[in-house]
């Protein structure tokens, strides 16, 4: 009885979800012209895709050179450097989640990213002034040196990464979201290789920003380095302003973050209830949140739910993975900068050894693209890309042992001085090429990984359940962030200092690294063990519950009315009385 007015509501939904669609598609131009619906598309694609590179070149540019600007300026540890910008990082990988969850039910979406645009404004606008000492200034003839104090210096550049990433996360929760590139009807093959050539583009992009800001912040003029991020960030604010109504993409009603931990918490609540007094056999623990278990939610609400609790063991083992990653801008970073930087009378940028883990990635997209051709091809076998990303996780702690091989095979170079952003350093005179391994290694790792990970996380749930697998998997990307930042400090303060010295040839280094690796390699075993339960992709998304949901049946049915009758609009069979 209280199922069939349920089911009405949805259909419903979905059918007006379909018109709403349709009208859209025939919205006419301010000329009043009609625009074609391939030119509106291929003209929202390559703005969306815009703003995601300009969002990317002001969110590479702030990290590049970050730990050498906190260290040289600022005087932190090479510690805290680290964690600085790890911090960040996970920051901008969070901050898309809440705003995506703010947009939808507190604050309207366009008028959220007005205040996320000024938010990022305000924080590129304002690192110029952290680093700019504005030490030519000349009053009645005499030099005056106007400079901040270093605590004001410190808030303001904390305030100034705060607003910029709020901002970084606006950008992609509301103008750049996933669903913005209409992949609801693609399959397995055809999403990898979206994903593939989505990271590309943005590793392609960070490639350049790597090259060009990390050199104009060190060796030309290192103060004018954050004014990049922030002509760009002003250019992805110029293209917002300019294709607004194309770009603020407005998502369909779906699953929120709140539903789905309300649903677990709601069925840990009923679990224990049940556990102590009564004992009730559910086919899973879940079950309890459903109103003919005693819980408050749903039946498609709690299957939506456990499809998604099906990823939290992949999520999990991305933990310790992204914290391989992040030693790419925290502790790869500091042995560059500790390393021989000098080629053929050049002195390298030190963040331009990042363009090498880049390199590998460019390489291995169009041949992992002819792999997956032949992978994904049987649609009798839907085999998953699991093997990548175990493939990957080894590659990553492969990376990071080989980093303290490279550690203890760099102390044995004598020391030369080096000149780094007008401070005198003195570092190892082997040359920083040698650390190349550990570098590939990783962009290995990232081209297997990532892609495959964002197919799992898209397709293994029902389609009103992906924008909240996609924000779980950020979470889980955030927390690793952060994780590495927690072992970083706590390695630091267990070992007094060695493990993750100030000075490197001073502490033992390589000794985090090779724990890192230990750790990464368990994670490794552990997902090898799970990754059985991704393995077939067409048993357990076509077969499975995923196409049970009513509401999956129900847009499946509205696509078909829609198809058929566009099929008796065309049809030159049929007469006018006969249509009608």
């Amino acid at each position: 009885k209280t199922g069939m007015p349920d089911a009405d509501t949805q259909e419903k939904g979905f059918v007006n979800h379909m018109a709403d669609k349709e009208q859209r598609a025939g919205r006419s131009s301010p000329a009043g012209m009609q625009v074609p619906e391939g030119e509106k598309k291929l003209h929202e694609a390559v703005c969306v895709l815009l703003v995601e590179l300009c969002e990317r070149f002001t969110f590479f540019g702030i990290v590049c050179n970050m730990i050498l600007f906190c260290t040289a300026r600022l005087g932190y540890p090479s510690h805290q450097a680290a964690m600085v910008n790890m911090c960040f990082v996970g920051t901008s990988t969070l901050t898309p989640v809440l705003v995506g969850w703010l947009a939808e039910y507190l604050v309207g979406r366009t008028k959220l990213v007005c205040i996320c645009m000024f938010l990022h404004f305000l924080g590129t606008a304002l690192l110029p002034v952290v680093s700019f000492p504005f030490e030519d200034v000349h009053i009645d003839r005499r030099h005056v040196l106007l400079t901040l104090p270093k605590r004001e210096q410190k808030i303001v550049f904390y305030f100034a990464l705060l607003t910029a990433s709020l901002g970084i996360g606006g950008i992609r929760a509301i103008v750049c979201p996933l669903s913005a590139y209409s992949l609801e009807d693609c399959g397995p093959k055809e999403l990898l290789s979206f994903f593939n050539w989505f990271h590309w583009l943005v590793n392609l992009n960070s490639a350049v920003v790597f090259v060009s800001i990390s050199y104009i912040q060190q060796s030309v003029a290192r103060n004018l380095g954050f004014l990049i991020p922030f002509v760009s960030g002003l250019m992805a604010m110029i293209t917002i302003h300019m294709v607004r109504g194309e770009m603020i993409y407005k998502p369909k009603a779906d699953s929120s973050l709140l539903t789905t931990f309300g649903v677990i918490f709601s069925a840990l609540k009923t679990c224990c209830v049940r556990h102590r007094y009564l004992s009730t056999a559910v086919p899973s623990w879940l079950d309890h949140a459903k109103e003919n278990h005693g819980g408050h939610y749903s039946e498609t609400q709690v299957e939506g739910t456990k499809s998604l609790a099906r990823l939290f063991p992949l999520f999990t083992f991305q933990i310790l993975y992204r914290t391989c990653i992040m030693q790419i801008p925290s502790g790869y970073y500091l042995q560059t900068m500790n390393s021989n930087l000098h080629f053929g009378g050049f002195v390298l940028p030190v963040a331009a050894m990042n363009v090498i883990s880049i390199v590998p990635l460019l390489i291995l997209v169009p041949i992992l693209e002819c792999i997956n051709s032949w992978l994904l091809s049987s649609k009798d076998a839907g085999h998953s890309p699991t093997i990548y990303i175990v493939v990957g996780h080894l590659s990553a702690a492969l990376s990071v042992m080989a980093a303290g091989i490279s550690e203890i095979h760099r102390k044995h170079f004598p020391q030369v001085e080096q000149t780094l952003s007008e401070e005198l350093l003195l570092v190892s005179s082997m040359p920083c090429f040698h650390l190349a391994p550990q570098y590939i290694l990783l962009g290995v790792a990232e081209a297997l990984v990532t892609p495959s990970c964002s197919l799992l996380s898209f397709w293994l749930v029902p389609e009103r359940m992906r924008g909240i697998s996609m924000h779980f998997l950020a979470l889980f990307n955030g927390a690793g962030c952060f994780m590495g930042a927690l072992i970083v400090q706590t390695a630091h303060a267990g070992t007094q200092g060695s493990w993750f010295p100030h000075l490197l040839h001073e502490g033992k280094l390589e000794r985090f690294f090779f724990f890192l690796a230990s750790l990464m390699m368990v994670n490794t075993l552990g997902f090898w063990a799970i990754a059985h339960r991704y393995n077939n992709l067409h048993e357990d998304c076509t077969n499975g519950f995923r196409g049970s949901l009513p509401g999956e049946k129900l847009l499946k049915h509205a696509k078909a009315i829609k198809h058929y009758n566009s099929v008796l609009e065309s049809s030159p069979i049929l007469s006018p009385v006969e249509k009608t």
